[in-house]
C-alpha cells in the first residue's frame, strides 16, 4: 500500500515546529532512508525495507548510512543507491567529519527527496538533521518534547519491543504493509569460493563451529577464558573450532587461542563482510557476545548461543529463522549505557561456561543429523 498522509495531528504536538517541512501530494519517486548505525543495526532494517520496497516498487530508495554499510546496501535488492553520512555532534558511531556535515547537507538539499525517513532511532539528536535536508516529505521517530520535523508523519518511538519491530511501527504509521519479519544477510556465491581461498577446511564435510568473543564495546564482552572453556569443550565433542573476528579484534582471538587447550582455526582479521557470512552459513553452531554476527546467524538460519552482557535482550535477540538461545542475567543497571563496565561486569559474570557448553551441546543434538540447509543466494 503506498504512503499516504495521516490526519494532521499538530494540536498533539506543540513542541514540533510546524512547517519544517512542509507537506506536498504526489507519487513518491524518490525515496531516501537514514540509518547511520552498525552491522547488526542495518540488518534489523531489513524488513522494513522489503515493506517499503514492496510499496514502491518503481521508487528509487537510497539508504543513507555510514561508508562501512555501502557494499551491503549494494547487495540488497530493496536498496537503489547508497550515500555516504560523515557522522555528526552527538552520534557515538563513529567519529564526526565536520567539514563533510556541510557537504552532505548540500547534497541532501540537492537530492529534494519525496520522502526522507528517518529510521535512526528516538530521533532526539538527528531530527533537526533531517529538518534541514530539505525532503518534500519526512517521516520518522521522535520523542515527546523533543523537535518533530513533520508531525503528521512522524510517530512516537517505541519504549519497548524488538529493534525490527519498533521499525516496522514507523511503517505501519504511513499505511505500509508489513513484508515479514525475517532478516536477509545477501550471499552470492563467489562468497564460498572466496571463504576456501581463505581456509581451504570450509569445503571440507566435517562439521565446524564459529566462536566470536568480540564485540564494539567491552561492557558487552563476556570474559574469553570462559569462551575458551566453551570451546574446548565443542573440540572435544569432534567439532572443528574456527575463531571469528574483525582486523580490531585480532589480540581478542589470539588471547582466546592461546586460552585453549584444544587445536583451532583463528580466521580473525582474514575475513571480509561476505567470507564471513558464507562461513557462518555453513556452521553448525555460532558462539557469541551481543553483537553483529548474531544477526548474521539469524539471517542465514544458523543455529546460535549468545551470551548477552548488558544489553536489552528483548530489543535485540537474534530474531528470524533457526535455533537462537540467549543467556543473560537481569540487572538493574541494564541495559548498559557504559563503554566498560564500572561496577565489576556482575551481569557477565554471572553466566557460567558449564551454563553456556549446555546450551551448545542442546542445540547442536537438535541439528547433528540435520544437514545444514543451503543458503538462499542472492544474483
Amino acid at each position: 500500500m503506498p504512503i499516504s498522509l495521516p490526519t494532521s495531528q499538530r494540536d498533539r504536538y506543540p513542541h514540533s515546529l510546524p512547517g519544517a517541512v512542509p507537506a506536498a501530494e504526489g507519487p513518491l519517486r524518490r525515496i531516501g532512508v537514514f540509518r547511520a548505525l552498525m552491522l547488526g543495526d542495518v540488518l534489523c532494517a531489513v524488513p522494513a525495507l522489503r515493506a517499503l520496497r514492496a510499496a514502491h516498487p518503481q521508487a528509487e530508495i537510497s539508504y543513507i548510512g555510514l561508508p562501512w554499510a555501502r557494499e551491503l546496501m549494494q547487495r540488497l535488492p530493496m536498496v537503489d543507491r547508497f550515500i555516504d553520512f560523515p557522522g555528526f555532534p552527538g552520534l557515538p558511531e563513529g567519529g564526526v567529519d565536520h567539514g563533510g556535515v556541510t557537504d552532505f547537507l548540500h547534497q541532501m538539499q540537492r537530492e529534494r527527496f519525496d520522502l526522507l525517513l528517518q529510521m535512526h532511532g528516538s530521533g532526539r539528536i538527528v531530527n533537526p538533521l533531517m529538518a534541514a535536508c530539505g525532503a518534500r516529505r519526512s517521516a520518522g521517530f521522535f520523542e515527546p518534547g523533543a523537535f518533530c520535523p513533520q508531525p503528521e508523519l512522524y510517530t512516537r518511538w517505541p519504549s519497548e519491543g524488538h529493534e525490527v519491530h519498533r521499525l516496522l511501527r514507523l511503517l505501519d504509521h504511513l499505511g505500509v504493509a508489513r513484508q515479514g519479519d525475517h532478516l536477509e544477510f545477501p550471499l552470492r556465491p563467489q562468497d564460498f569460493s572466496d571463504l576456501q581461498a581463505v581456509w581451504p577446511g570450509a569445503a571440507s564435510d566435517e562439521p565446524y563451529v564459529c566462536v566470536h568473543a568480540g564485540a564494539r564495546l567491552p561492557s558487552r564482552r563476556w570474559p574469553v577464558q570462559r569462551f575458551a572453556e566453551v570451546a574446548d569443550r565443542m573440540a572435544r565433542q569432534g567439532f572443528t573450532v574456527v575463531l571469528t573476528g574483525s582486523a580490531g579484534e585480532v589480540a581478542l582471538a589470539s588471547e582466546l587461542q592461546a586460552h585453549m587447550r584444544q587445536p583451532s582455526i583463528n580466521l580473525a582479521g582474514r575475513t571480509t563482510l561476505w567470507t564471513l557470512g558464507a562461513l557462518v552459513a555453513r556452521a553448525r553452531l555460532l558462539l557469541c557476545n551481543d553483537t553483529g554476527i548474531s544477526h548474521v546467524a539469524a539471517a542465514l538460519a544458523t543455529p546460535s548461543v549468545v551470551v548477552a552482557s548488558g544489553s536489552e535482550v528483548s530489543r535485540w535477540r537474534p530474531l528470524g529463522r533457526g535455533s537462537h538461545h540467549v543467556l543473560w542475567q537481569a540487572m538493574e543497571c541494564r541495559p548498559c549505557h557504559h563503554v566498560s563496565c564500572p561496577t565489576g561486569h556482575a551481569c557477565a559474570l554471572a553466566i557460567g561456561a558449564a551454563e553456556v557448553s549446555a546450551a551448545c551441546e542442546g542445540r547442536l543434538a537438535a541439528t547433528l543429523d540435520q544437514p545444514r540447509a543451503e543458503p538462499h543466494l542472492y544474483s
